[in-house]
């Protein structure tokens, strides 16, 4: 591509009324002539935000970018963008991806960008930002924030997250005394970064390079150390030669071998149960066919290798010094498509054949795997017609095949007035039933799917039940928990039928999950369901219900799946003010 086809020069090259404007008003910021020399405009999109606190060290993330676009003779332009945290939103992140995905793609639109370097860190960014990019299909890059360093309370490596569960599960039960609770609070997060175990930030920023949309490493370094902000330099000079190459394009990158790709490693490292959702998501942007059988196909011929929290016992930072993804990679190279293209220009296998594993304690050989399948396993029946997910890696394994007596909660609020009343019918054998916490229910879908234990059976030392939702739950969780049932029971899925005492049937290893109820009563209960009255009716989250679509689709809304790339012309035609 010659410096005469940058999409910037329809702004910054012209010889015009709105040349004059676009370079005036830019010079205002202090710029000289210099940049408009026909150089590439580097946008970098900023998910920077001291209200998502994983990514509130990425301006400094920026400005190694920019010394990265500098010197590789373009010209950087940061931009913010909408900014998503799941620790501080309400009712959840996940309600406003598609928001955040729908601010990125028109930000690339509608800016002179000729490139884009994509910062995220938080667990619904780094998806958003790929799902607007692959809808603009303007070349870029992603850099991750990176995760934490390692949690430590006295002799005690915590995991952000996944220890928050087990200490609170501690407190509940009278184990631990508020005095220690409030001393581990203070030790748990020490620096910088999204969450240190494999959580769903984590996860996503794994999926990122395994997609090939990073440079090779990014993944696992922590947010604090030097190495994050050298890579974020070399995205940036990568982005300059992307833009005077015109490519590759996110559809270069995210093909179906790409996505195939991300989910052998995603079953490799036990993701969180929330990337199937969100690379359903990515792949119907990018106009790739990604249904759920695919995940479970790739996942009961993919080992799991990773032994990292919450499915593990080590955390992110050790993973880094393990290899990272890199070496994961390599190991999984004859499961993976290796002529997959990268961002780098170079495939898949070139990058990571040098990769190399340093402790094989945390990064298995192929040959020596902590379990013969993958992390996550898609489940199939009559209480989910389309579709649930469950991790068994982090799951009790005495609970994989199991037939209990429901216990139903109609809602959120329900869960948490009744979950530790003394007289709530429930025992070891019993399964949590939790409704109307998926996309419309919710709304939003957030991550409550892990409902706690009840505080009578804590103390009796009961650590796990089978528990199903039609929700998410944080990667950083563990336990025996069915989620994102679909449809959900706010559209009337069977899961909305559901009552107390109705027994019900997981099997993992067949993966299947049964509401052993006969067909006559279910329509009977049908005939009598109504829906309840919709959350909003007004504003984004009227949007959100009127278009969402349900947990097997990605939970993107109907209106966006599919592309629409930037056309040099469209950046044609007057804007001044």
């Amino acid at each position: 591509m010659t410096a005469q086809q940058l999409r910037s020069r329809n702004w910054f090259g012209r010889k015009d009324l709105d040349g004059f404007a676009h370079r005036s008003w830019t010079k205002s910021e202090g710029f000289s002539e210099a940049v408009f020399d026909g150089r590439p405009t580097i946008g970098i999109a900023n998910s920077w935000s001291e209200l998502t606190t994983c990514n509130a060290h990425l301006r400094q993330v920026a400005e190694a970018v920019k010394r990265g676009v500098w010197s590789a003779g373009g010209f950087p332009l940061e931009f913010p963008t909408v900014s998503l945290g799941e620790v501080l939103m309400k009712p959840t992140a996940m309600l406003f991806r598609n928001l955040m995905a729908m601010d990125v793609e028109e930000c690339i639109r509608a800016y002179p960008l000729d490139a884009v370097v994509l910062l995220s860190g938080c667990d619904k960014t780094t998806p958003a930002m790929l799902m607007g990019a692959a809808s603009a299909d303007v070349p870029a890059v992603m850099v991750t924030g990176g995760p934490m360093l390692k949690g430590k309370w006295r002799e005690q490596e915590l995991g952000s997250g996944t220890d928050l569960w087990r200490l609170w599960a501690e407190r509940r039960a009278e184990r631990l005394t508020e005095e220690e609770f409030c001393e581990a609070e203070a030790c748990m997060s020490r620096s910088n970064g999204h969450c240190m175990v494999m959580g769903t930030a984590s996860t996503m920023a794994s999926m990122a390079e395994a997609l090939g949309m990073t440079l090779t490493g990014n993944a696992a370094i922590p947010a604090v150390d030097a190495r994050r902000y050298a890579l974020a330099e070399m995205s940036g000079r990568r982005a300059v030669e992307m833009a005077l190459a015109g490519g590759p394009k996110p559809s270069q990158v995210l093909t179906p071998a790409a996505f195939d790709n991300a989910i052998r490693v995603d079953m490799a490292i036990a993701g969180s149960t929330n990337a199937i959702i969100h690379l359903v998501a990515i792949a119907g942007r990018a106009g790739v066919p990604l249904p759920l059988s695919r995940f479970d196909e790739l996942s009961r011929t993919t080992p799991f290798i990773l032994n990292v929290s919450p499915s593990g016992k080590y955390l992110m930072e050790d993973f880094f010094y393990a290899g990272g993804i890199p070496a994961v990679m390599k190991n999984l190279l004859p499961l993976l498509h290796g002529d997959a293209l990268t961002v780098s220009g170079k495939t898949i296998a070139e990058q990571v054949r040098g990769a190399a594993c340093y402790n094989e304690d945390v990064i298995r050989p192929l040959d020596l795997p902590i379990a013969g399948e993958g992390g996550t396993v898609i489940l199939k029946g009559n209480l989910c017609p389309d579709g649930a997910v469950l991790k068994q890696s982090a799951a009790s394994a005495h609970l994989l095949t199991h037939r209990g007596r429901a216990v139903v909660f109609e809602d959120h609020a329900d869960l948490h007035a009744r979950i530790d009343d003394p007289s709530l019918a429930v025992d070891e054998t019993s399964v949590l039933v939790l409704k109307r916490v998926g996309p419309k229910g919710a709304p939003g879908m957030p991550e409550w799917g892990a409902a706690p234990i009840p505080a009578k059976l804590l103390r009796k030392g009961v650590k796990d039940l089978v528990r199903i939702s039609d929700a998410r739950m944080s990667g950083t969780s563990y336990g025996t928990v069915v989620l994102h049932v679909a449809p959900e029971a706010a559209v009337g899925g069977p899961l909305a039928l559901v009552q107390n005492g109705d027994e019900i049937e997981l099997d993992v290893p067949r993966r299947t999950l049964t509401l052993r109820v006969r067909d006559e009563e279910l329509a009977r209960r049908r005939a009598a369901w109504t829906p309840r009255p919709p959350h909003y009716t007004r504003g984004y989250g009227k949007l959100f219900l009127d278009h969402v679509l349900q947990a097997n689709e990605g939970v993107d809304f109907d209106f966006l799946r599919g592309k629409t790339p930037v056309r040099f012309e469209d950046s044609a035609g007057p804007s001044h003010a």
